[in-house]
């Protein structure tokens, strides 16, 4: 399970083709893309608001944006990544964002639920994440796992028994369910409480 505490919100890492690197950038909402990552979001069984805020962090919800490293488009997916995923045209919105969204849940499922190692996947590299047997220490890739992680808990991601009853069965380990501890420390999982194990249930309610 994941298991995350007092997560802090990093620097920006992903450059604006807009905007020079250094340059503060306005964060962007969904806006006219929210219904189609929905929709890509219940297809694949992942939390809408876990998919909005990767494209906030990939692209700033930019729909031509490309990256210094080459990689385009709303999820920022790189030229052979959006080949294997049949990505004809990259920078069209409907194409890039169900070829990422499907290689999220590829990720999520890889890892066992684990959002963390999954983010890290997708910025850095199944690869790279094998070589370091973790999150690799690379500033830009724990940057943006935190901030990711970090902009779904200001979503204030609940889901509720009614969503996760309607989804498909796994859906909820792609869910971030927020706790505070005795001590005040924020702490997130993407487990609900119920299903917390009793020594993790000891450490979110501060008894160890």
């Amino acid at each position: 399970m994941l298991y995350v505490r007092n997560v802090k919100p990093p620097q920006p890492v992903v450059a604006k083709p807009s905007s020079p690197p250094n340059d503060p950038v306005p964060a962007r909402t969904a806006g006219p893309y929210r219904d189609l990552i929905r929709a890509a979001a219940t297809r694949h069984a992942l939390a809408p608001e876990l998919i909005e805020s990767v494209i906030l962090v990939e692209s700033n919800f930019e729909a031509r944006a490309v990256s210094r490293k080459g990689a385009r488009g709303l999820m920022q997916l790189m030229p052979a990544t959006a080949a294997r995923l049949g990505v004809r045209n990259v920078f069209d919105v409907r194409q890039n964002v169900e070829g990422g969204v499907r290689h999220l849940r590829y990720l999520v499922d890889l890892y066992g639920g684990n959002l963390a190692l999954a983010l890290a996947a997708y910025n850095a590299g199944v690869e790279a994440v094998g070589r370091y047997g973790g999150i690799p220490p690379y500033a830009e890739t724990r940057a943006y796992v935190q901030r990711v992680l970090r902009s779904v808990a200001l979503a204030r991601l609940r889901v509720s028994a009614e969503s996760v009853a309607s989804a498909e069965p796994d859906a909820e380990r792609a869910a971030l369910y927020h706790y505070e501890a005795r001590d005040g420390t924020a702490v997130y999982s993407n487990l609900p409480a119920e299903r917390l194990s009793h020594a993790r249930r000891a450490v979110v309610e501060g008894t160890r």
